[in-house]
């Protein structure tokens, strides 16, 4: 099986397709200065862009994986990905709080989806 890779720089790729599945890292927003909510939304964008670039899209979601740096914000993410998510084929989740890469960076999130 071959193993495509996209948006790779030196220390990773983006996304990965392997065996029907599509494999996208953990993307942060990029306006950093707005809130959770709005953060999380940039994320799904940027996430509706890569699983595009891999031709498939949000509905054939596995699995999410949200690092949030507040555990009492989740009701704000939880807003967004609910407004985002299909709700007819969510994928399996867990929602974990860390410390994230700066202190204004809210969420991250990683996903894999079939093709």
């Amino acid at each position: 099986m071959s193993i495509n890779r996209h948006d790779l720089n030196e220390t990773m790729s983006k996304v990965v397709e392997h065996n029907g599945v599509v494999y996208v890292a953990g993307n942060t927003a990029d306006d950093r200065s707005v809130g959770m909510k709005e953060q999380t939304e940039q994320v799904l964008a940027k996430i509706d862009g890569f699983l595009a670039k891999a031709g498939t899209d949000k509905s054939k979601l596995l699995a999410a994986t949200i690092y949030v740096s507040d555990m009492s914000q989740k009701p704000a993410m939880n807003e967004a990905w609910s407004a985002w998510v299909d709700r007819d084929n969510p994928p399996t989740r867990a929602c974990v709080a860390v410390e994230l890469g700066t202190p204004e960076t809210l969420v991250e999130i990683v996903v894999n989806a079939a093709k």
